[in-house]
This record gives C-alpha cells, structure tokens and sequence, in this order.
C-alpha cells in the first residue's frame, strides 16, 4: 500500500499528473487479492488488446475513452465505470486526455 496514502483523504485526480504522449501509472494497492491503480492516459494514447486472469473494474476521473471489451466499443466519460470479465479481451484509447482509476480483483 502507498504508505503516504495510508489512513489520509487524498484527491484522487491529484496523484496523477498527465504526460504529453505517455500513459502514467501509480499502484496504490497491491495485495495478493488483487491492486488498485490509477492512470492517466494523454489524448490517442493506450493500451492494446490483451486478457487477464481477474476481473477488473475501470472508474473514469477525467475525460473520455474507448473501451472495447470483446469487440464491443463503449465511450465512458468521467463518473463512469465498467467491468471487465475476467478471461475477455479488452482494449482502452484516450479519445481525450483521461484519468482512471483500475481495480483488479483476483479469485
């Protein structure tokens, strides 16, 4: 666990800053059962298809991204979420600069 974090309010979209061209992680929480982290995507950045063994939870904080899970495109903006099955492929693309906060949770 992000020690600085533990036991203290935080603004989320503040533990993140967006680079220009890059993707930006920080792990807030890594336990066996599974992580928290957040991201900030600068605007046509991404991540490619791939699967994973877990189901994951994706919450927009800041802008706008194509998920595509199993072929299906959705657009979600900030204050949105989804999940993704665990063993699906999935795919994200920042059609704006956008922050996300992902959580795995393994079974």
């Amino acid at each position: 666990m992000s020690q600085e974090l533990k036991a203290r309010p935080a603004k989320v979209e503040d533990l993140i800053e967006y680079q220009e061209g890059a993707v930006v992680s920080k792990e807030l929480i890594r336990k066996d059962t599974g992580t928290v982290t957040i991201f900030a995507f600068d605007k046509g950045e991404g991540l490619s298809e791939h699967t994973a063994p877990f189901d994951a939870m994706v919450q927009v904080m800041d802008g706008k991204a194509e998920i595509t899970i199993s072929g299906n495109k959705n657009i979600l903006e900030k204050g949105d979420m989804i999940i993704m099955p665990a063993g699906e492929p999935h795919s994200l693309r920042a059609m704006e600069r956008f922050k996300m906060i992902l959580t795995m949770i393994r079974s």
